[in-house]
């Protein structure tokens, strides 16, 4: 029967801010032994980008190590770069931590990332605390990860919380490797880690924000409606970075996008908008107008993307012995995602199977079966995942 573990063993680390206490902490860990057990918590609800506030990191006869780099960030990276950059590192979900760890200069050497191992081994549930219960027979405290880990202090039970992602990771690791080469699944797991791994390794801080990226305003169609969203994203990103305030607790997307698309003429026509604050309409009513007033030679012209693949439906009607090859090479990597117990898209991304399916039987890209692997990886898919795909998407393709 699983226990609960509510705060580490060895107590509630306390938490290192000082470019001294780095340096210490760096000594000690060189000291330690094996793996480390990394993870961080941001505030990307609250602050404008998605930047770590707390680093854990747990090692082998040394312990967990909590740490602010707030305020210090080159001073933390100058002492902590040198003892955790080219080691091996075991992180859970490490695709949510590895850009963060990237800002602080913080690259592993190799990676052994938990959640994604137990994807590859068949488990229902991938969750940290789910993993822990099955596997290790112990029960985590509950999250606090969507806090605002900005504010300071922190919370003891935050603290205990954090330095509980690491508590168990070592162990869950060691754990995890040896389910997956019972499987004859290790070798795998160890590519698509250093897919991760290399994926994030020429990360060197955000990526640069644009008003086109905004979801959803590819859907606006008008110029004008256009001008007023290129507006609205200015201000806003200007406003976020001056406060340093997520962008969503000023003027969330989906907002942005609505006024754009209903161009408010009036205060009282603005507050009407979903999920709009109404103490806000004559600020933003301002901008919209301002917007609307400028040169209509400013204005921006739609972007219309790349012809790509038809839709479902259109495939289907007008393409159908594509779309019954399609379907049938679906069914079948269904069918050895069932035989292997590994979840269909991490044996190949579904957008992978359709723009091959599509190249090959309408648009004549692939040609032959001999073209597949090539133009697999061209998706990026791995090694073993074309060892286990091109046979299957041969026989239905071709």
């Amino acid at each position: 029967m699983a226990h609960d573990l509510t705060t580490p063993r060895d107590g509630i680390p306390r938490v290192l801010a000082t470019p001294a206490s780095f340096r210490e902490a760096a000594s000690a860990l060189s000291a330690g032994q094996g793996p480390l057990a990394i993870d961080t918590e941001r505030a990307s609800g609250f602050r404008y980008d998605d930047r770590a506030f707390l680093v854990q990191v747990r090692r082998r006869g040394v312990g967990t190590f909590l740490l602010d780099p707030e305020g210090h960030r080159t001073e933390f990276t100058a002492a902590l770069a040198p003892v955790l950059n080219g080691r091996d590192w075991i992180l859970h979900a490490a695709s949510s931590d590895l850009p963060s760890l990237a800002w602080l200069g913080l690259y592993p050497g190799s990676l052994f990332d938990t959640e994604l191992a137990g994807r590859l081994a068949g488990l229902d549930h991938v969750n940290l605390a789910a993993m822990t219960e099955l596997l290790l027979d112990v029960r985590l405290a509950k999250g606090h990860g969507a806090e605002d880990w900005s504010q300071r202090p922190l919370p003891e039970n935050w603290l205990a919380y954090a330095a509980l992602d690491v508590e168990l990771l070592l162990e869950l690791g060691d754990t995890m490797a040896e389910i997956l080469d019972h499987q004859g699944k290790l070798d795998w797991a160890s590519e698509e880690f250093e897919h991760v791994r290399t994926t994030h390794a020429d990360i060197t801080g955000p990526a640069e924000a644009t008003w086109r990226s905004v979801r959803g305003v590819s859907s606006l169609t008008r110029p004008e409606q256009l001008a007023v969203a290129r507006e609205l994203w200015m201000i806003r990103e200007s406003m976020a970075v001056e406060e340093d305030r997520a962008v969503s607790r000023i003027l969330p997307n989906k907002v942005l996008v609505e006024i754009a698309r209903v161009l408010p003429r009036t205060t009282r026509d603005l507050a009407r908008v979903k999920g709009f604050r109404r103490g806000d309409a004559r600020f933003w009513g301002e901008v919209i107008q301002r917007a609307l007033d400028s040169d209509p030679r400013t204005w921006p012209a739609r972007e219309r993307p790349p012809r790509g693949l038809p839709s479902r439906q259109t495939w289907a009607s007008d393409y159908p012995e594509s779309w019954e090859r399609f379907s049938t090479a679906r069914t079948l990597l269904d069918d050895l995602s069932a035989d292997l117990a590994i979840p269909a898209e991490n044996i190949l991304k579904p957008a992978t199977l359709r723009s091959v399916a599509w190249g090959a039987t309408v648009a004549r890209e692939i040609r032959t079966p001999l073209d597949l692997p090539d133009v697999l990886r061209g998706h990026q898919a791995r090694n073993w995942q074309i060892e286990l795909t091109a046979p299957v998407l041969t026989d239905t393709l071709f």
